[in-house]
């Protein structure tokens, strides 16, 4: 179970780059239904909401085809609301996606040019495609205003690297040390760097571990629905002691909520 399919990379266009262009065709059709997108996108929106309840501007870096910010357009529709993504045939299926009420541009993550111009900003399992991930966070710290927020996720834990990282075009896994240094460095100060897909994680484990075919991350996406169901219900648990304040002490993947000083 490859819990960072097909997460976005700002680097190199190409199958031999960052990411390849050419899955956002099967990411568009079944990212709506995947546990594994609808989770994560109900834990962004929580962070959002609960750390950064004045906010009334937000920009992802690397928004795909867009799910994500488009779950946020749809709870607050009045924002404004920008995704910028680095390959084209993303923003093609984002333009589908939403029609109007989302500015999408091309960008490069490393060369973001806004000056302190977001409530919030967001990248959502991208910085691990960047080998200069520090470039992105300098982005973001510029682009945020003073007292504004920051939201990352990226997968959790070195000794979970398989041949899904690879097919995934990933640079590293992180370690909460890792990543909060990191952010840190950018200039944010942390609330909280949260590990989730924490009750699946054995499943992954074997998955990642052991199915010697993970690098077929296709399939991955092809989940049955009652398994999809199960899943999703496993983590709707997992989001509700996370939001308690239960920290779990592994995951397959991190959430981190920080915020540019005042």
């Amino acid at each position: 179970m490859d819990h960072q399919p097909y997460t976005r990379a700002m680097t190199a266009a190409g199958p031999t780059g960052g990411y390849d262009p050419r899955h956002f065709e099967q990411l568009f059709e079944v990212e709506a239904a995947s546990f594994w997108f609808r989770a994560r996108s109900d834990l962004i929106n929580w962070a959002l909401d609960s750390q950064f309840p004045s906010a009334q501007s937000f920009l992802e870096l690397g928004c795909g085809t867009g799910y994500v910010v488009d779950r946020v357009r749809q709870l607050h529709p009045d924002w404004r609301l920008v995704g910028t993504e680095l390959f084209e045939e993303g923003l093609d299926k984002a333009r589908i996606r939403m029609p109007e009420g989302v500015e999408l541009r091309q960008l490069d993550a490393t060369q973001v040019p806004y000056e302190a111009d977001f409530d919030v900003v967001g990248a959502f399992d991208v910085i691990e495609h960047i080998p200069d991930a520090p470039a992105v966070l300098a982005g973001m710290y510029r682009a945020v205003k003073p007292g504004g927020g920051l939201l990352i996720t990226v997968p959790q834990h070195k000794w979970l690297w398989s041949e899904a990282d690879v097919a995934a075009h990933h640079v590293k896994r992180y370690t909460k040390r890792e990543l909060t240094a990191e952010i840190k460095d950018a200039g944010f100060e942390v609330i909280r760097v949260a590990s989730f897909v924490s009750l699946l994680l054995p499943a992954m484990m074997a998955s990642r571990l052991l199915k010697k075919d993970a690098g077929n991350v296709e399939e991955e996406l092809d989940m049955a629905a009652p398994i999809n169901k199960a899943c999703y219900a496993a983590m709707r648990l997992e989001g509700a002691l996370i939001r308690a304040g239960i920290n779990f002490p592994a995951g397959g993947s991190l959430l981190a909520i920080a915020r540019r000083p005042a």
